[in-house]
């Protein structure tokens, strides 16, 4: 492996239905992939869980944890066993009646780097997720790594070019995405693909746009919504890696767990940025409108 070489792992992760479960999962398929070389595993968004956000249920608060906590200590325990840094995403207890979705970051000695919360959050039918969490305030600050500086976000951040590019201009070296998204089993097929097709293409413009590495690692099974109200949720791994240009680098499939391997070469940024410096070409000068709501016409 060059100097330049990254390796790589995204654990698209298929719910198996209690928290110890899910955590002895993941340990077997990190111990795996750092066995095949892997320096930087990803893990999808909610994973020591079902996706719980298709209904909304009080009950539900009580499986939220401090960080750091229990889950936390696991995580750690496990990138310090592998020597790997580690992205996972918990259901965060912050104070009495404040709960966020967080991304936690652990460095190979198995310290906890950082967190981010979630800032962009959705509430769509079977993704109520506004019920459980509370908007984020970490900002989109990169988290330093023996790896490099990480540019974490979480699931509906992906649809956001600016979220990107503050991460951008803040250094990140990647773009990192936990993800729990799927289809709708009552859509059409012609549909569901539009869909799908849509989160690939946005989450490749955020690498062309900012000549950054995308890494997106999302969940894949069915999942029962609770409530019993709807044919619950499919979630389409699809998790995949895109390069600064955008071009696919790996793209693991649909139905089934997987441990998903690439090797990112570093320099590629650098030599991009280059080729097209859309950094340098940026009018700053005239982007003020940006931080409207929306702009009424006269």
């Amino acid at each position: 492996m060059s100097s330049n070489a990254l390796s790589v792992a995204l654990i698209q992760h298929r719910d198996t239905g209690s928290v110890e479960a899910n955590l002895d999962a993941t340990a077997t398929a990190i111990a795996e992939a750092a066995a095949n070389g892997a320096q930087l595993v990803v893990l999808a968004e909610l994973h020591t869980g079902p996706y719980f956000c298709q209904t909304e249920d009080l009950a539900t608060f009580d499986s939220a944890e401090a960080i750091p906590g229990p889950s936390c200590e696991r995580l750690a325990a496990i990138a310090r066993e592998n020597r790997v840094v580690l992205v996972g995403s918990l259901f965060e207890r912050r104070a009495p009646g404040l709960y966020h979705n967080t991304a936690v970051v652990f460095e190979t000695d198995g310290r906890l780097l950082g967190t981010y919360r979630k800032m962009h959050i959705p509430d769509d039918p079977g993704y109520y997720e506004k019920y459980y969490f509370t908007p984020g305030d970490t900002g989109f600050v990169p988290i330093d790594t023996s790896v490099g500086r990480l540019g974490v976000l979480v699931c509906w951040d992906q649809w956001y070019p600016e979220a990107a590019r503050i991460m951008a201009l803040s250094g990140a070296e990647v773009l990192i995405y936990p993800t729990a998204i799927g289809w709708d089993p009552q859509d059409t097929p012609e549909e569901q693909r539009r869909q799908q097709e849509a989160w690939i293409t946005v989450q490749r413009g955020h690498a062309v746009a900012n000549n950054l590495p995308v890494i997106a690692c999302n969940r894949t099974g069915h999942e029962p919504d609770p409530s019993g109200h709807s044919p619950g949720a499919t979630f389409w791994g699809t998790s995949f890696v895109a390069g600064p240009q955008g071009e696919f680098l790996a793209r693991a499939g649909e139905d089934a767990p997987e441990i998903l391997a690439v090797e990112l070469d570093r320099g590629r940024t650098e030599a991009v940025r280059r080729q097209w410096p859309f950094l340098r070409d940026r009018r700053i000068d005239a982007y003020a409108p940006i931080l409207k709501r929306y702009i009424d016409p006269d």
